[in-house]
């Protein structure tokens, strides 16, 4: 069975791709994340995830290695995780009772090279008031997250709905990322000996 490699540090992203019940190890890729964010968003995040997945697989050449990158993008910029408490603020107000969209990029990388696909997913807030604002910073929770919220976490109560995949928000889409290590046969040793 060949080995399967999260190029990740994520806990959210460990507890998704143990969905797969498929044994697998974490190694965090130390990859520089700088890029031109003008680019269009998938695009954005299809190339962070692949400069991850790579950057493992070059350790790993005999292993299945996957990289993922997530990114909110709303009324066409990129948001990152805020700076401070009022960058925090700043962003949550922006947001809402607005939608904005979520975009994960996902690469698998092998021997036969480097597959990559996105999804995206609208969400749309709740219409905030300061004293919700306030209670979810004061949470600590807004401060690593992208967009200034985890929709995992605390963050669930600030939205109304979703359009597409939640655990694209979360960070990887797992029924996808299913789908093509199922189908794909340069995959079928992560899954044993065939029993049909």
């Amino acid at each position: 069975m060949m080995d399967l490699i999260l190029a990740s540090g994520s806990p959210r992203r460990k507890e998704l791709l143990e969905k797969l019940q498929l044994p697998f190890v974490t190694v965090p890729s130390d990859e520089d994340e700088q890029i031109d964010l003008n680019r269009p968003s998938d695009a954005v995040v299809i190339e962070l995830a692949r400069r991850k997945a790579e950057s493992v697989a070059a350790r790993f050449p005999a292993g299945i290695v996957i990289g993922a990158d997530t990114i909110v993008v709303f009324d066409g910029q990129i948001l990152g995780k805020p700076k401070d408490r009022g960058h925090a603020r700043t962003m949550l107000r922006s947001l809402s009772g607005r939608t904005h969209s979520v975009y994960t990029g996902v690469a698998i990388c092998s021997w036969g090279g480097t597959e990559t696909f996105f999804e995206k997913t609208d969400v749309t807030f709740w219409a905030l008031s300061q004293a919700e604002i306030e209670r979810y910073l004061d949470s600590g929770e807004p401060f690593d997250k992208a967009g200034a919220y985890g929709i995992q976490g605390l963050g669930a109560l600030l939205v109304e709905k979703i359009r597409g995949d939640f655990y694209t928000v979360m960070g990887l889409p797992i029924a996808r990322l299913h789908r093509v290590l199922s189908t794909n046969p340069k995959y079928a040793a992560l899954y044993g000996p065939s029993t049909s």
